[in-house]
Order: structure tokens, then C-alpha cells, then sequence
């Protein structure tokens, strides 16, 4: 008797901790739903922000490479900031009070009447998105088991695929059959206001906030461990830079494929999701520099062959193949960042890779639009190629072994 009891207690804890065990619990799919709606509300304007500035303004493309990386350069100061404020107060709270103030910002879109003032909107509006990107992959990652975490980190950023393979062509769709940007920015507000509710009824175990102050040091802001990392990362995103944001013009003015771009991105975007999926088994076994190694190795073939060949082949190829090789890329660079940190330095960790990213994508925006305002189409996507290369070497000489000797248990 007393052995069924112990017996039927053995199935019973087995099932607890089972259930204590699961990836897909529902607080760590409502991040994921705010996620995907925070990225389409983004991914639904942006190839079409270049024709919206040329058509509207009649800005030339160093003008509007100025405008659109105002964005990138905001996020950019505030993700830093963003990392020591959810490692310090609560996490849920600041989720929601950012992502309020991105979704509200939309309607600056919609009364914007000089290019002045769209810009100074847009800048603006870097500002909670950067911060929402990091609160609510940290409140991700504090919803996952410990044993499930590296799956769970890659299975996230499926989020963000799924937004980037249909906002691009449903936004450019609803333009060509409308004609209408304000209908574009009242859709994005929208989906931004569906996101906010939705991230605003999560439920977060309670978390400890730790009261003592410490000595204010670069380290609360910048995960400084893991300083080669970034370098890196800021190689790879230059590349993400030039390509997402001028792609949708250089295929209609040298390819003169007027609705393409929607298609590129589903197909990125579909190479994106399937090695995601790959990738977060491998990482569930600890692959995470075997991923990372295969993901560069199929970018840098990806901008390679965008940059040589002007087809129409080659572009949706191109696509598929720098899917894949950041699908595999960016989870594994990402949970390097994550064990180079401490437990209470998530957010840190977190804001630290996404700052580098943001570096590279200003830089990206910026000097892709000077290249092909002053250059060519080919010497921007040429640029794009060869940042790869050098994030590849970087990669293959010394970040392999710079994560490996600095890793924590």
C-alpha cells in the first residue's frame, strides 16, 4: 500500500514538474503575440517609408537616409538605459508603460505635414521601441524554465520572422490598392494598440528587486563582457541596414519589380522562420557556436550573391539564403550574450546586443543612402557583402574563442 502511495506520488510529482517544464505556458505566448505585434506594426511601414519620403516630400535618398536612421540612432541611446531600468524595477510595469507610448506614437505619422516634423516623429518613436524590444524579451526569458531557455530563445524570434514575412506584403498591397499612407499609419497604430493589451495581462512570478546601491559603472548599461560580441554583431547588422531599408527601391528602379518586395521579405522571412525552427533544437542540445557558424556562412553567400548578380532569380534567392543564415545567426548570438551574463544582468544582457544591432543598422541606413545617392546601387549592396565577409572572419578568429573562455557555468 504505502509503495502504490509513493508510486502514485512519483507520477503525480513527474506530472508537476512536467507542467513546471513547459515551453509553450501561456504567459511566455502572450510576450511572443506582443512580440509579432510590435515587429508588424514596424515591418508594415518600413520598405515603404523611402517611396512614402520621395512622394510626399520629394526627399532625395541621402535625406532620406538621415530621416529613417533618426529611429535607429534614438533606439540606440535608450537601450542601454533600457537594460539597468528592467533589471531594476519591474519588469511588467515598464513593458507596459513603453509599449503605450510607442503604440500612441503613431498618430504623429498621420499629422506630420513637413518632413521636419515626420522626422522629428520618427526619431522620437525609437525611443519606446527600443525599449519595449528589451522588456519584453526579458519578460520572455523570465517566463521560460531554466531547462527550456535556449529553445525557448530561439522559438521566440519566430515572432518577429512571422510579422517581417507578411506586414511587408500586406502593407505593400494595401498601398498599391489604395494609394493611401494614412490608412497604412492608422492600421499600424492598430496593431500596436492590439499588442499593448496584450503584453498588459501578462503575469510575471515575483521577482526580488534587489535595494542595495551599488557604485554606477559602465557594466549596469553594457554588458562589457561581452564587447567582441557586439563588435561583431554591429559587422552583421551594417548589412540588415543597407539591405532592409533600400531593397523595395533598388527593386523597382534597377529591376524594375514594382511588387517584389513583399515577396522578398515572405521569403526571407520563411528562411528566417524554418531555421528557427532547425536551430532551436540544435540550441536545445548546447549548439549554439554550430548554429551561429552556419548561420554567417549563409548570409555572407546570401549579400554575396545579391550583390553580384542583378536578376530577379538572384534576388529571391538571396532572400531565402540571408534568412536562413540569420535565422541560425542571431538566436545563438543571443544566448552567447545571455551566458557571458548573470542572472541579474538579463536585461542588460539583452539591451547589449540589441544596442550593437542598433549601431550597425544606423550606420547601415546612413551609409547605404550616401552610397547610392553619390555611387550606386551596386556599391551600397557591395559594401552590404563585404561587411559580412568581415564579420564572418571576425567570427571564425576570434569570437568562437572569445565566448569560450568567458562564458558563465
Amino acid at each position: 500500500m504505502q509503495t502504490q502511495i509513493k508510486n502514485n506520488t512519483d507520477i503525480m510529482d513527474g506530472e508537476v514538474s512536467t507542467k513546471k517544464e513547459t515551453l509553450w505556458n501561456r504567459n511566455y505566448c502572450k510576450a511572443m503575440v506582443g512580440n509579432f505585434m510590435l515587429f508588424f506594426s514596424f515591418y508594415i511601414l518600413t520598405p515603404l517609408l523611402p517611396i512614402y519620403l520621395d512622394a510626399q516630400f520629394s526627399a532625395d535618398k541621402h535625406v532620406m537616409g538621415l530621416v529613417l536612421s533618426g529611429y535607429v540612432v534614438a533606439a540606440l541611446v535608450v537601450r542601454p538605459f533600457s537594460g539597468f531600468i528592467v533589471d531594476t524595477f519591474d519588469r511588467k510595469k515598464v513593458l507596459a508603460i513603453c509599449f503605450f507610448v510607442f503604440f500612441i506614437l503613431f498618430t504623429g505619422y498621420i499629422g506630420a505635414g513637413t518632413l521636419l516634423m515626420f522626422g522629428i516623429v520618427r526619431t522620437l518613436h525609437g525611443l519606446p521601441f527600443g525599449a519595449v524590444t528589451v522588456a519584453n524579451s526579458t519578460v520572455a526569458i523570465d517566463t521560460l524554465p531554466s531547462s527550456r531557455r535556449n529553445e525557448g530563445i530561439g522559438f521566440y524570434g519566430l515572432s518577429n520572422n512571422l510579422a517581417m514575412a507578411f506586414a511587408p506584403s500586406i502593407g505593400i498591397w494595401i498601398y498599391h490598392a489604395t494609394d493611401n499612407f494614412s490608412l497604412l499609419f492608422w492600421l499600424a497604430l492598430i496593431i500596436a494598440l492590439i499588442g499593448f493589451a496584450t503584453v498588459s495581462t501578462i503575469k510575471l512570478p515575483k521577482r526580488e528587486l534587489k535595494k542595495e546601491k551599488k557604485p554606477i559603472s559602465l557594466d549596469r548599461f553594457f554588458l562589457t563582457r561581452s564587447w567582441l560580441l557586439a563588435v561583431n554583431i554591429i559587422c552583421f547588422s551594417i548589412c540588415w541596414g543597407i539591405m532592409a531599408n533600400y531593397v523595395a527601391i533598388y527593386g523597382s528602379e534597377v529591376l524594375n519589380i514594382t511588387d517584389g518586395t513583399g515577396v522578398f521579405f515572405m521569403i526571407l522571412s520563411f528562411g528566417l522562420f524554418a531555421s528557427r525552427i532547425q536551430g532551436s533544437r540544435a540550441l536545445a542540445k548546447g549548439k549554439i557556436l554550430e548554429n551561429a557558424a552556419l548561420g554567417v556562412i549563409l548570409s555572407l553567400a546570401g549579400y554575396t550573391l545579391f550583390a553580384a548578380v542583378e536578376q530577379s532569380w538572384a534576388y529571391y534567392l538571396s532572400a531565402a539564403l540571408i534568412g536562413l543564415g540569420n535565422g541560425h545567426m542571431y538566436p545563438a548570438f543571443l544566448n552567447m550574450f545571455i551566458k557571458l551574463a548573470r542572472n541579474d544582468q538579463r536585461g542588460t544582457a539583452n539591451s547589449s546586443i540589441l544596442t550593437a544591432w542598433d549601431v550597425g543598422m544606423g550606420l547601415g541606413i546612413i551609409a547605404g543612402g550616401f552610397l547610392l545617392e553619390y555611387i550606386s546601387y551596386s556599391a551600397a549592396f557591395w559594401g552590404a557583402a563585404i561587411m559580412q565577409a568581415a564579420g564572418t572572419v571576425l567570427f571564425f578568429a576570434a569570437s568562437r574563442g572569445f565566448f569560450l573562455a568567458r562564458k558563465l557555468g
